[in-house]
């Protein structure tokens, strides 16, 4: 269905997204580029990051490029196969961010709370295996949602009422008893979800607790500052991911929920390169640097 039904704000949409879309893979081959370049951030943390903004690269280019398709061409079809393989692609790379993220407070619980082993524990070996094991869960999700998907799609010619091929319609669009299918879904979210999200906050339980006994002020604003940037990331990815649920849940209207999930899987991937951009004393530098060599 789109974002809107009418055809005169349409160029409007185009141009918009267009250059969001630009603005965000820029921003993350940017980092990228930086990462590699510079022997300097050649640890865990970069090293993670820089699988984070592939993923993010990775989930707005299944959405955006074929709503700008959509947009020219004036068509908003899509094929049984088209529709199983952008929710295939956006389940992988949404949840390789969010094993991203527990992988990557991980990396800064071992730093803050067990700094004497850390350059022990956290090498690259393990890195490697954090990240194939989050690639390969991601696709293990996207792989449940397929078989659930494969079973209960029997239809053509319906409205999915998003810009995109979005997992949480895809129940709705059975006309059988989806209260089993519906059930396995909510345990997959809670797998998938809840289980990253309480790491994530346990971990930051313990280094909070790490960091407050920290006798001086500026050792305890420098271990603030290693934290700084994921912080401010997980609580933009998870307060946007719950804004859409809540949401839907609250209001049935197709603008509201489409604002959400353009927050969600547009805006988000935008800001995220700024946020390690603007609090992060390692990226300025080092992109500086790469700037000054290409020019």
């Amino acid at each position: 269905m789109g974002l809107l039904d009418d055809l005169e704000p349409q160029p409007v949409l185009f141009g918009l997204f267009l250059s969001m879309y630009l603005i965000t893979v820029l921003g993350k081959l940017l980092i990228i580029l930086a990462v590699s370049s510079n022997s300097h951030l050649y640890t865990p943390m970069y090293f993670f990051l820089s699988n984070l903004s592939l993923a993010d690269i990775g989930s707005i280019s299944t959405t955006i490029p074929k709503m700008i398709v959509d947009i020219l061409t004036r068509s908003r079809d899509v094929s049984y196969v088209g529709f199983l393989t952008q929710m295939s692609f956006f389940l992988i790379f949404i949840c390789m961010d969010d094993m991203l993220l527990t992988v990557m407070v991980y990396d800064r619980y071992m730093a803050i709370c067990h700094p004497l082993h850390y350059s022990v524990i956290m090498n690259p070996r393990l890195c490697v295996f954090l990240a194939l094991a989050s690639f390969s869960v991601s696709i293990l999700e996207a792989l449940m949602h397929n078989l659930v998907a494969i079973q209960i799609t029997k239809f053509k010619d319906v409205e999915i009422s998003n810009f995109f091929c979005d997992p949480s319609h895809l129940i709705s669009l059975s006309c059988s008893n989806t209260f089993s299918n519906n059930i396995f879904m909510y345990f997959i979210g809670i797998i998938y979800g809840l289980l990253p999200l309480s790491g994530i906050l346990f971990s930051y339980y313990k280094i909070i607790s790490s960091i407050l006994r920290i006798p001086s002020s500026g050792g305890k604003y420098k271990a603030f500052s290693t934290c700084g940037s994921h912080l401010s990331f997980v609580g933009l990815f998870y307060g946007t991911c719950l804004g859409v649920y809540i949401g839907s849940f609250v209001s049935h209207s197709h603008k509201n929920s489409s604002v959400a999930l353009v927050m969600f899987t547009v805006v988000n991937p935008m800001l995220n390169p700024f946020i390690y951009t603007l609090k992060n004393r390692d990226i300025k530098p080092a992109i500086n640097q790469l700037c000054s060599r290409v020019i």
